[in-house]
């Protein structure tokens, strides 16, 4: 089955709390990209998406989020209403808080603060809205498909992907840097810690991978 069933009697109180933390995981990502320091794994190809054909770069979100969701379905991977809700939702959200944020430049202690803001937004962000389990976002539901139908397990899976989007994201002119690195490394410590503190159970559980957070833009 690929599509999971909705659970109608708390879908309306899901469907408000996963909007709360796909808005804090697009804060996330457009303060690191407004940090100047190197944008989040798959923001690197999305803002160089945007740039080549003069969009936003939360429409871009939006347009590599499909793709990605239909490769996923493809190989037959299971997703739910939460994985179309962060398609549509974090694209949008993005792009307000990269209206809102103003650009770090020249001032090493405001893109520092910048960049740990976003680590700490993306890692409460991710917490919220997987601990809702209304299915993977579309970049965790392709690693998931790719551990599941090649000898990779998913480490491995999700290693190669990231490690491919932000190589092309940088060759199509991507802000790859310093922050780009620090977020591949902190974000799945963070990830666990914000769900110690909210106290919820990750829906990895149920399946055999951890999940963290894409830094999709998701996720």
């Amino acid at each position: 089955m690929l599509f999971r069933p909705v659970n109608r009697q708390r879908f309306w109180r899901d469907f408000f709390v996963i909007q709360l933390g796909f808005a804090v995981f697009a804060f996330a990502i457009a303060v690191v990209i407004r940090a100047n320091l190197g944008a989040s794994s798959w923001a690197v190809l999305e803002v160089a998406l945007a740039q080549i054909i003069h969009i936003t770069p939360g429409t871009a979100s939006v347009l590599v989020g499909a793709v990605v969701l239909l490769m996923a379905l493809a190989m037959r991977e299971s997703v739910g209403w939460g994985t179309v809700a962060n398609i549509l939702s974090i694209g949008p959200w993005e792009d307000l808080f990269l209206w809102l944020i103003p650009v770090a430049r020249a001032n090493l202690p405001l893109q520092l603060l910048y960049l740990l803001a976003g680590l700490i937004a993306m890692s409460i962000g991710s917490a919220i809205y997987i601990g809702i389990n209304a299915g993977a976002g579309p970049r965790d539901s392709l690693m998931m498909a790719v551990a599941r139908i090649t000898p990779l397990d998913v480490r491995s899976a999700r290693v190669i992907i990231e490690t491919t989007v932000v190589l092309g994201g940088w060759l199509l002119g991507g802000p790859l840097g310093v922050g780009t690195v620090l977020f591949a490394l902190l974000i799945g410590p963070g990830v666990q810690i914000a769900f110690r503190l909210f106290r919820m159970e990750t829906y990895s559980r149920h399946r055999e991978a951890p999940v963290a957070a894409s830094t999709s833009s998701g996720d």
